[in-house]
């Protein structure tokens, strides 16, 4: 998928509307032990959406309701409208792309894609045209004679791809997909799922731990904690507006600091943080003490301290290529800061101000 040439004349053939996929109460029980707690969303039809949380959480036990392959305790499931919460996998019309690839070892790549169809009857002929336009559209023309093991991982991974999209689903699921490729790759290949997705209207659900990657991905992200739904937004609606602690941080790096809201005017208050006064949304907070979440790159600082400014204290410095990461000693705690576009690190035992970008960056925590 690293060169789609394809992608724009093939998106239009052959693929059936996009479907929605929607939890109404949905719980699972694995005896005394609930994976997922009534739970309830909608993914809407052609968006990715990714089940995000630490392990445990429960968002692959969703994923696999949405396939079939687990069946719901109580609750309703629907795709495209349709009841399918008693439906065999069989007779849900999704695939899945597993974490392990499941490609067969003895079948070469043609073989591999061309398994779907040839299970549900297609002929050997059919079934090897459909495989191979597929594999066009993913970019592994002229590789359908290798075996698996021939492959690089970004390769497989694609085969993956190419074999659950060859049934031509209502609803794609990912599990995991990019956890056995390394860092470089991971982002290359991300990116194509993205760009395969988009260009084909797919319907898409997509489970990950890893933040950056739900954020680069997905169209709406539902982050998992304890078997339940801690939050449902945006990629931009949980890094600004975290709705409580363990979004604000879980997504991407925060710090945690406590400010005093002091007054409220119209949807906005004042907060005291230390020496700076900031002009925040108060998210339905009064006067009082109120947590805080300011990402590390809202956080500026400048050696040229100035009478009355939040002060602090450079303790530790990493030169990173593009950034530099520092950790800086305040009355408001110790922070986590970043800093793009600066050559040489701010020396460790530096005394610098502390300043913050309102509009970016930093949000009132509405929930503990």
């Amino acid at each position: 998928m690293s060169s789609i040439s394809s992608l724009s004349r093939l998106s239009a053939a052959g693929t059936k509307q996009a479907a929605s996929v929607e939890f109404r109460n949905v719980t699972k029980r694995y005896g005394n032990v609930t994976a997922v707690d009534d739970v309830s969303f909608t993914i809407e039809p052609g968006k990715l959406v990714t089940l995000l949380g630490p392990s445990g959480c429960g968002k692959t036990t969703t994923l696999r309701m949405i396939a079939g392959l687990e069946m719901a305790s109580e609750g309703q499931i629907l795709i495209g409208g349709r009841d399918v919460t008693n439906l065999s996998a069989a007779d849900r019309d999704v695939s899945m792309v597993f974490q392990s690839y499941a490609l067969f070892p003895h079948m070469s790549v043609l073989e591999n894609v061309a398994y779907g169809p040839s299970v549900q009857g297609a002929s050997k002929k059919d079934a090897n045209a459909m495989a191979m336009e597929k594999l066009e559209l993913i970019g592994l023309k002229g590789l359908e004679k290798r075996a698996p093991s021939e492959l690089s991982g970004g390769q497989q991974q694609r085969v993956a791809v190419a074999r659950a999209l060859v049934l031509e689903p209502q609803v794609l699921l990912f599990d995991e997909p990019l956890s056995n490729l390394d860092a470089k790759l991971r982002r290359r290949v991300r990116e194509d799922i993205r760009e395969l997705q988009q260009s084909l209207n797919l319907t898409v659900a997509y489970v990950t731990h890893d933040q950056e990657e739900a954020l680069a991905v997905s169209d709406h992200i539902i982050v998992m904690s304890n078997a339940r739904i801690a939050q449902t937004g945006t990629p931009r609606e949980l890094y600004e507006e975290p709705a409580n602690l363990f979004v604000a941080d879980f997504i991407g790096d925060a710090n945690i600091v406590t400010g005093d809201l002091v007054s409220l005017a119209g949807p906005n208050a004042q907060v005291r943080l230390g020496a700076v006064t900031l002009d925040l949304p108060h998210r339905g907070l009064g006067p009082g003490a109120v947590r805080l979440a300011v990402r590390p790159d809202a956080v500026q600082i400048d050696e040229n301290v100035q009478p009355g400014a939040l002060a602090g204290t450079v303790s530790k410095a990493s030169y990173l290529g593009t950034q530099i990461e520092y950790e800086v000693e305040s009355p408001i705690g110790n922070l986590f800061v970043v800093q793009y576009g600066r050559k040489q690190p701010i020396a460790p035992g530096t005394p610098v101000a502390i300043s913050f970008a309102t509009l970016r960056g930093v949000a009132i925590i509405p929930e503990a």
